[in-house]
C-alpha cells in the first residue's frame, strides 16, 4: 500500500458512504484512478466491507458487558465446538481470544440486566465445555473507534 491507499483508508474509515466524486477530490485524484484503488483494496481484503455504525442504546442494548470465559478444556472439539457456538449467537458483538487467565473475551450487549441474566442461562449455559465465566459491565464509555491508525 502506498500513501494514497493509506488516504483513500483513512477517509473511507471516516465516512464510507463518501462517493467516489467525493473521496477522489479528498485524496486528490480524478474519479477513475480512485476507484480503481477502491476496487483493489477491496480486492486484496483490505477493506473487507461497508456498514452502518448504529447507536445500540437506540436500538434497545443499552447495557455492554464484557464476558471472560474460560474453557474446561483445550482441545481441538472443544474450542472447535466454543467457537461454532458463539458464532451464531447475535448477543455477541466480538469475541476474542486471549492469553493470560481467560481463554476468550466476549463483547455483549442487552436490554437490561434481566436480559444479560436470561443470556447466561439460555444461551453461555447451554454451550459445553465453559469452566467460568467472569463477567464486568461497562457503565460508560471513554472511547469507541473503529478507525484504525494508518501512517502518514
Amino acid at each position: 500500500m502506498d500513501r494514497k491507499d493509506h488516504q483513500i483508508v483513512r477517509a473511507l474509515m471516516h465516512d464510507g458512504r463518501l462517493s467516489n466524486q467525493d473521496l477522489a477530490a479528498a485524496v486528490n485524484l480524478s474519479p477513475s484512478p480512485c476507484l480503481r484503488r477502491v476496487r483493489l483494496l477491496e480486492e486484496r481484503g483490505v477493506i473487507t466491507g461497508y456498514a452502518a455504525l448504529v447507536d445500540q442504546k437506540a436500538m434497545g442494548y443499552p447495557i455492554t458487558v464484557f464476558v471472560g470465559i474460560r474453557l474446561s478444556k483445550h482441545d481441538q472439539a472443544t474450542v472447535q465446538a466454543f467457537e461454532r457456538a458463539i458464532g451464531a449467537i447475535d448477543d455477541i458483538l466480538d469475541c476474542f481470544l486471549m492469553t493470560g487467565d481467560i481463554d476468550y473475551l466476549l463483547r455483549v450487549v442487552a436490554p437490561d440486566l434481566d436480559g444479560y441474566e436470561r443470556f447466561v442461562r439460555e444461551r453461555l449455559h447451554a454451550i459445553d465445555g465453559i469452566a467460568s465465566i467472569d463477567t464486568s459491565l461497562a457503565y460508560g464509555v471513554v472511547k469507541q473507534s473503529r478507525v484504525l491508525p494508518l501512517p502518514g
